[in-house]
């Protein structure tokens, strides 16, 4: 079982599923999908316990594709086709004529498929108009629903999430964050999450700071037609930090720590107002975030320089926003690629994937880079994720490439391990600690690399060797 996420407040390559797409039906033409909520439709019933969207059931679907307009009566689609492909890279049926088959072929299949971000929150962080973004109160209802379909089936449960975003801390300490942990220590349950594709975007800088006064100068250099971006640093505590900007032309905001409500200032040289916000963040740890918004940024280079306010050896991290969110080009000038996992990708117990190439094994050169903000060694391993078969629209197939594609197939390989532990009874106390762990265990490591690493983590899936090591001991 499955699911297509998406992002909060963030990044998000479409949703849904192409129901009546030949790869996810039996061989007698009935459907393998268990169920879809279509959150975006509000013309059906919404499922149990919930109080909006539409859900449509096996049944329905059924139902729908042996009548002349399928659409008429199961509505649900998936406009930019990220959902179809994954599921099908994941689950899909095999089609000998196109020489496809996905990772579990005879796996069920739920899929959520997301609203979109409120409109308010699509015009504070500059979202534009054609980007697709997602909120992360909207995720977590959907991970409850997926949870909720498999016990009423009494079935295990993998989660695939294809999504991710930069706004965050990065060191998966985020209340979605604990509620993937949550899901994923459980019996019968796995999560395996995209690390992103941020990794070359120079969208990430670390920064130590040196103390005595001084200051670390960080430069963001932002291209024409910008409208705004919001960009966030974070340093764990006991560190904290205050920051002035230098426009292009030289105005500058002083810095002056503030520590709620923020301060708006307006550069009149370049009609630009920039808003800064001091925090106190973080559910265990009580970071220090500071968010900068700029709204219609001037093109040139921006300097943020940040001052230690203490004697205590202080690092920070800076994440500008992902290039699907950004009206323009804007990036740092001196980046860190290391670090560019996506959020939720950080969190502890779900498996992280990064992507590679199968042709030659070379790490995919977006593949967001460890290790989390705090140190965790990050992603967990590596999968195919590059020129990867899968279904696209109209019963064609195309090839893409991502972390989200990685993602999915090894979703798939989790569903296998799944179904031989628990649905064929050889090892009925599997669970997704002991799945991650197997899988690393089994995982191909080549030897002048040392692991784990920051693109490959513990290695590339091999679930062949995860096997293997069962069949031997």
């Amino acid at each position: 079982m499955r699911s297509r996420g998406a992002s909060l407040r963030s990044h998000g390559t479409g949703a849904g599923i192409d129901y009546a797409n030949q790869v996810f039906r039996n061989s007698d033409g009935s459907t393998r999908i268990l169920a879809i909520w279509d959150q975006s439709d509000q013309t059906g019933t919404p499922p149990e316990n919930f109080i909006y969207g539409s859900e449509y059931l096996d049944t329905q679907i059924n139902e729908a594709l042996n009548s002349k307009n399928p659409k008429e009566l199961v509505p649900t689609d998936d406009d930019e086709g990220h959902g179809t492909f994954l599921a099908s890279v994941a689950a899909g049926s095999e089609k000998a004529e196109e020489d496809f088959i996905g990772v579990a072929p005879y796996a069920r299949i739920a899929m959520v498929k997301l609203k979109p971000a409120k409109q308010n929150l699509r015009e504070f962080f500059f979202i534009p108009e054609d980007a697709i973004a997602y909120q992360e109160n909207d995720l977590m209802a959907g991970l409850a629903y997926l949870d909720q379909i498999a016990r009423k089936h009494y079935m295990p449960l993998v989660v695939c999430l294809g999504m991710g975003t930069n706004l965050g801390n990065h060191t998966g300490v985020t209340p979605l964050g604990s509620v993937l942990n949550a899901l994923a220590v459980r019996n019968e349950r796995a999560v395996v999450t995209a690390v992103g594709n941020d990794a070359a975007e120079r969208h990430h800088f670390f920064g130590q700071a040196e103390g005595g006064g001084t200051y670390q100068n960080v430069e963001i250099s932002v291209g024409e037609g910008v409208t705004g971006f919001v960009m966030e640093m974070w340093a764990s505590a006991p560190q904290r930090f205050n920051v002035e900007i230098v426009s292009p032309t030289g105005e500058r905001m002083p810095r002056e720590y503030i520590l709620s409500g923020g301060r708006e200032y307006d550069f009149l040289f370049e009609n630009t107002k920039l808003t800064v916000d001091y925090r106190i963040s973080g559910i265990l740890d009580g970071s220090q975030i500071v968010v900068l918004r700029f709204q219609t940024p001037t093109q040139g280079i921006w300097s943020i320089r940040v001052f230690q306010e203490s004697e205590i050896s202080a690092q920070f991290h800076m994440w500008l926003p992902m290039r699907e969110l950004l009206s323009g080009e804007v990036f740092f000038a001196r980046p860190n690629p290391d670090t560019t996992l996506t959020v939720p990708s950080t969190a502890v117990v779900p498996i992280s994937v990064g992507a590679y190439d199968p042709r030659d094994n070379s790490i995919y050169l977006r593949s967001g880079r460890g290790y989390t903000a705090n140190g965790i060694a990050k992603p967990d391993l590596a999968a195919p994720g590059v020129e990867i078969l899968g279904a696209g629209f109209r019963d064609q197939f195309d090839t893409r490439s991502g972390t989200s594609i990685a993602a999915a197939v090894t979703a798939g390989a989790v569903a296998l391990m799944l179904e031989w532990g628990i649905v064929r009874g050889n090892y009925s106390e599997i669970s997704s600690i002991e799945i991650k762990n197997m899988l690393i265990r089994g995982a191909s490591r080549e030897r002048q690399r040392a692991y784990p690493d920051k693109a490959f983590g513990w290695g590339r899936l091999d679930l062949y060797q995860v096997f293997e090591d069962f069949r031997i001991r």
